[in-house]
C-alpha cells in the first residue's frame, strides 16, 4: 500500500474513534441526567398507583414513568446545554493545547445540540401523547385484556392524532406561506415537517416564558423570603409559632371530640391539616433556632443578590434593544460551524461567561417559579408523593416546553452571543425584527412593571407590619382594620 492509503486509513480510523468518544461521552451524560431525574420523580409519584392489585395496572404506570423519566432527563439536558456550550468554548478558549480536554471539542458539542432537538421532538410529539393515551387506555371492545390490548388502542390513537396534528400544520403552512413549494416540502416528513412543529412548539415555549419569567422574577423574592430567616425586625417567629400551636390543639381536640361540633366533620382533612401544621412548626423552630449570623446577614445578601442579578437582567435585555436598532448582528441567528475556542462569546472574557451562565440558570428557575405560581398551571404543582401519574406527564411536557424554548429565549434577549446550533437556528420567526424587537421590549416592561408592583408592595407590608401600623385604628390600604375587641385589649 502507498503512503497515501495509509494516510487515508490513518485519518478514517482517527475520525471513527472520535465518533465513538462522543458517543461515550453523551450516553454516559444522559445516563447521569436519567438517573437523577428517575431519583427525583420517585419523590413525587403516587405509591398507591404502583402497588395496586391490578397488576396490569402497575405496570403501565411504571412504562409510563419511565418515559416521563425520559422526557424530564431531555428537558434537564436542554436546560444545561447553552451554559455548558459557554463554558467549553471559555475552557477551548483558555486551555487550547491541554491533553486532557481533547474530547471536548465542536463536534461532542454539535452533537449534543442535534440529540437534544431530535429527543426534545421525539418526547413531546410521541412519548408523551403514548403515555398518556397509555394511561387512560382499556384495550378495545372485545379484544383480551392485558397490556398488549392498551398498546394497541394508544398506537392507533397515536396514529390519528399525528395525522390530525399533520393535517393542522399543513393547513398553517399554507395560510402563512402560500408558496408551492413550501407546501410540497412539507410531504418531506423528517426535513420539514418535524422542524416546523418544533419551531411552533419553540414558538410558543418562547411566549410562555416571556409571561412566567417576569412572574417568576417578582416571586423569587417572597419564595426566597419564607426559605430563609428574616431579622426579627421584619418577622416574629414566636408569635407564628405560638399561633400553630393553637391551631393544631383545636384541630387535635376537634378530632378526639367529633361529637361537640354539630356539623359533619372531614376527618381525613382534619387529619391532613394536623400534619401540615405539625410540619409548619418544625419548621418554625428551626428557624427559631438559627444563628444571628444567618438571621441578619443570610437574608439581606440574598434579596440583595436576587435584586443585582433581576437588575442585571433587564439592563442586558434593555442593551439588547439598542443594539437591535443600531446593528444587524445582534439578531439572533443559527450558527453551523461549531467552531469553538476561537473567540470569547462575552466583552468581559471568562468573567462574562460566568455571569451568563448564572442568569440563564436564574431565568430559569424563576420561569418555572412564575409558571407554577400563575393561577392557570397552579393546579399541576406536583405534590410530595401524591402526584397523580397523568399530573406527572402534564409536568414533564410543561417543563421540556419551557427548557426546549430556553436557548432560543436567552439569545432572543442577548443574554449572550453564542449563536444557535443545529436545527435550534432554523426557526423562520428568528429572522423577524419585528418579531424580535416587540419580544424584548415585552420582556423588559413586564419585569419592570412586576418588579415595582411587588417590591414596593413588599416593603410597605413589611414596613408596616414592623412598626405596627396595622393594629391602628387607621384605614390603611391593604390592611383590614383591627377588630374592637383587639383594641381594647
Amino acid at each position: 500500500m502507498e503512503a497515501a492509503d495509509y494516510e487515508v486509513l490513518s485519518v478514517r480510523e482517527q475520525l471513527f474513534h472520535d465518533r465513538v468518544r462522543e458517543c461515550i461521552i453523551s450516553i454516559l451524560l444522559f445516563a447521569t441526567l436519567y438517573i437523577l431525574c428517575h431519583i427525583f420523580l420517585t419523590r413525587f409519584k403516587r405509591p398507591a398507583e404502583f402497588t395496586t392489585v391490578d397488576d396490569e395496572d402497575a405496570t403501565v404506570n411504571k412504562i409510563a414513568l419511565e418515559l416521563c423519566t425520559f422526557t424530564l432527563a431531555v428537558a434537564l439536558g436542554a436546560v444545561f446545554l447553552l451554559p455548558f456550550s459557554i463554558i467549553s468554548n471559555e475552557v477551548l478558549l483558555s486551555l487550547p493545547r491541554n491533553y486532557y480536554i481533547q474530547w471536548l471539542n465542536g463536534s461532542l458539542i454539535h452533537g449534543l445540540w442535534n440529540l437534544v432537538f431530535l429527543f426534545s421532538n421525539l418526547s413531546l410529539i410521541f412519548l408523551m401523547p403514548f403515555a398518556y393515551f397509555f394511561t387512560e387506555s382499556e384495550g378495545f371492545a372485545g379484544s383480551r385484556k392485558g397490556v398488549l390490548g392498551r398498546v394497541y388502542e394508544t398506537v392507533v390513537m397515536l396514529i390519528l392524532l399525528t395525522l390530525l396534528v399533520l393535517g393542522m400544520v399543513w393547513v398553517a403552512s399554507a395560510i402563512v406561506d402560500n408558496d408551492k413549494a413550501s407546501r410540497e416540502s412539507l410531504y418531506d416528513f423528517w426535513e420539514y415537517y418535524l422542524p416546523y412543529l418544533y419551531s411552533c412548539i419553540s414558538f410558543l415555549g418562547v411566549l410562555l416564558l416571556l409571561v412566567c419569567t417576569p412572574l417568576g422574577l417578582a416571586r423569587m423574592f417572597s419564595v426566597t423570603g419564607k426559605l430563609l430567616v428574616k431579622p426579627r425586625l421584619l418577622e416574629d417567629l414566636e408569635e407564628q409559632l405560638n399561633c400553630s400551636v393553637f391551631e393544631e390543639a383545636a384541630l387535635t381536640r376537634r378530632i378526639c371530640n367529633p361529637t361537640s361540633c354539630w356539623l359533619p366533620l372531614d376527618m381525613e382533612l382534619l387529619h391532613r391539616q394536623v400534619l401540615a401544621l405539625q410540619t409548619q412548626r418544625v419548621l418554625l423552630e428551626k428557624r427559631r433556632k438559627a444563628s444571628a449570623w444567618q438571621r441578619n446577614l443570610g437574608y439581606p445578601l440574598a434579596m440583595l443578590c436576587l435584586l443585582l442579578l433581576t437588575g442585571l437582567s433587564v439592563l442586558l435585555v434593555a442593551i439588547n434593544i439598542l443594539e437591535l436598532l443600531i446593528d444587524e448582528a445582534a439578531m439572533p441567528r443559527g450558527m453551523q460551524d461549531a467552531s469553538l475556542g476561537q473567540v470569547s462569546f462575552s466583552k468581559l472574557g471568562s468573567f462574562g461567561a460566568i455571569i451568563q451562565v448564572v442568569l440563564i440558570f436564574y431565568l430559569m428557575v424563576s420561569s418555572v417559579v412564575g409558571f407554577y405560581s400563575s393561577p392557570l398551571f397552579r393546579s399541576l404543582r406536583p405534590r410530595w408523593h401524591d402526584t397523580a401519574m397523568t399530573q406527572i406527564i402534564g409536568n414533564c411536557v410543561c417543563l421540556l416546553v419551557l427548557s426546549s424554548a430556553l436557548p432560543v429565549f436567552s439569545r432572543t434577549l442577548g443574554l449572550t452571543r453564542f449563536d444557535l446550533l443545529g436545527d435550534f437556528g432554523r426557526f423562520n420567526w428568528l429572522g423577524n425584527f419585528y418579531i424580535v424587537f416587540l419580544y424584548n421590549a415585552a420582556f423588559a416592561g413586564l419585569t419592570t412593571l412586576c418588579l415595582v408592583k411587588t417590591f414596593t408592595a413588599a416593603v410597605r407590608a413589611e414596613l408596616i407590619r414592623a412598626f405596627g401600623l396595622d393594629r391602628l385604628p387607621l384605614p390603611v390600604s391593604g390592611f383590614p382594620r383591627a377588630s374592637r375587641k383587639k383594641q381594647h385589649q
